[in-house]
């Protein structure tokens, strides 16, 4: 066990056994005992008045010195020259993180010939920029993305570390975290600080999303999450801000990359390209068969948008799985959101609802989708949508 208790020291003031979030603290003989169910989270050693819970003489001759870590580093994610809209997402929440904790903000920058980016992250919040350029990052890889990246954190010691939960984003996060052996928390959907401890406060869904979880990350830095795409809304930039430019020299070796990409092939067209479309036409099992789903495209066509699906749909194989918005799919906020057949499960709901406008699509009157729309028309979609994509047809000429 990590933990344990000096019992000349313990006064049995209960302040450890409140503090334990595992219930792994109990009073025997008006002292402090430490059960099995103990995880060595450390939450009662900081909590105690009298210092008297202390951690193992082995491990506190090797825990990390957590005053020499600061400042809230966000990953800018980049495709074709064109940083993705997360990574500005990003940088306005990791501005409220950075001003409660008193830390700086960065943005960090891998790639080749991305220079130009630099002012779009100072446009949007960030203090100082970690540039890192070279031709062996032109197209993302496993291996020479993770060896800069831990070299950075050895070398800077950020306190918080933000990444978009994006295809590139879920790769990276887990085994840069393993290599400097921090914690990671995955898919996050809400970010806050902790009132009792001043950590970061990383919420995600749990159990199949029936349930919320907020995870701390107390004994170790940086402190790791990946964050989904359009949870935060951008902040609005402001040109002409500037900053600290930090520009590191690569030490990644030719040798040590494994993978080398030899062709980018795109298996999706525009139409799925949810998490950067400002209008999304959904369906969902009330489209009644997949070749019901020419009318959501056709819409989604005439407005320029993207075609989304519920998780019924998905499942149903009408529609591939970059189409799926949800939970357990994609989250998405355009400014204009129609959900066709939808009835609004709770885990639909839980991927859309940050859309500037939604307007729902059913025959039900009481499908639980209305609740959270903006516009409601009640009818049968096979009937609806030809008559909308013939209006907005005529508007547009």
């Amino acid at each position: 066990m990590a933990i344990w208790v000096d019992k000349e020291q313990c006064v049995a003031c209960g302040a450890c056994e409140s503090a334990c979030p595992f219930g792994a603290i109990v009073m025997e003989a008006d002292k402090a005992v430490i059960t099995e169910a103990c995880t060595a989270c450390g939450a009662c050693v900081s909590t105690c008045p009298v210092t008297a819970i202390i951690r193992d003489v082995e491990e506190a001759a090797t825990a990390i010195d957590k005053a020499a870590y600061k400042d809230v580093w966000v990953y800018i994610e980049h495709a074709d020259g064109q940083a993705r809209n997360v990574g500005f997402e990003l940088l306005g929440e990791g501005r409220k993180l950075a001003d409660s904790m008193g830390q700086k903000l960065a943005g960090v920058i891998v790639g080749d010939k991305v220079e130009q980016l630099v002012k779009e992250v100072f446009a949007n919040g960030a203090d100082k920029v970690y540039l890192v350029e070279g031709k062996e990052f032109a197209k993302y890889t496993t291996d020479a993305y993770t060896a800069v990246f831990t070299d950075l954190i050895t070398d800077y010691k950020p306190l918080v570390i933000l990444m978009g939960a994006t295809i590139n984003g879920r790769d990276l996060g887990p085994r840069v975290a393993c290599r400097v052996g921090t914690g990671l928390t995955a898919d996050c959907t809400d970010l806050g600080i902790d009132e009792q401890t001043g950590l970061v406060a990383w919420t995600r869904p749990a159990f199949g999303g029936n349930i919320m979880a907020t995870i701390l990350c107390p004994e170790h830095r940086p402190q790791m999450g990946t964050v989904r795409p359009n949870v935060f809304k951008r902040p609005q930039p402001v040109f002409g801000r500037t900053g600290e430019v930090i520009r590191v020299s690569s030490t990644v070796k030719p040798e040590a990359i494994r993978t080398k990409v030899i062709e980018a092939v795109q298996v999706c067209t525009g139409s799925c390209n949810l998490e950067e479309s400002e209008i999304i036409v959904s369906g969902g099992r009330g489209m009644g068969k997949p070749e019901n789903f020419v009318l959501i495209e056709e819409l989604a066509a005439v407005l320029g948008g993207a075609v989304g699906a519920s998780r019924a749909v998905i499942d149903a194989g009408w529609k591939p799985h970059p189409h799926q918005v949800g939970q357990t799919g994609k989250t998405v906020g355009p400014k204009v959101y129609i959900a066709c057949g939808i009835s609004g499960a709770i885990q639909h709901v839980a991927g859309m609802s940050s859309s500037d406008t939604i307007i729902a699509i059913n025959k039900d009157a009481d499908a639980p989708i209305f609740k959270v729309a903006d516009y409601g028309i009640v009818g049968d979609v096979m009937e609806v949508l030809p008559a909308l994509t013939e209006e907005f047809k005529k508007a547009k000429q």
